[in-house]
């Protein structure tokens, strides 16, 4: 049985797909890599605080526009 992904991971894949970004966009984007956006949809780390404001910061600036 498959876990449930996490509330972060499906604001993330869900914002990729009605932007039509990909991991790299939204890596660019956020200043993060492509390795650790992978990471944290995944479930395998968590994000720290700062990843977590980059990450918002980026898809708030995406969703106003």
């Amino acid at each position: 049985m498959e876990l449930p992904l996490s509330q972060l991971s499906e604001k993330i894949i869900a914002f990729e797909r009605d932007h039509h970004f990909t991991d790299n966009d939204l890596a660019f984007g956020s200043q993060l890599s492509v390795e650790r956006i992978h990471n944290i949809k995944s479930g395998e780390v968590t994000p720290t605080q700062e990843e977590l404001q980059l990450l918002k910061k980026f898809i708030n600036s995406k969703a106003k526009a």
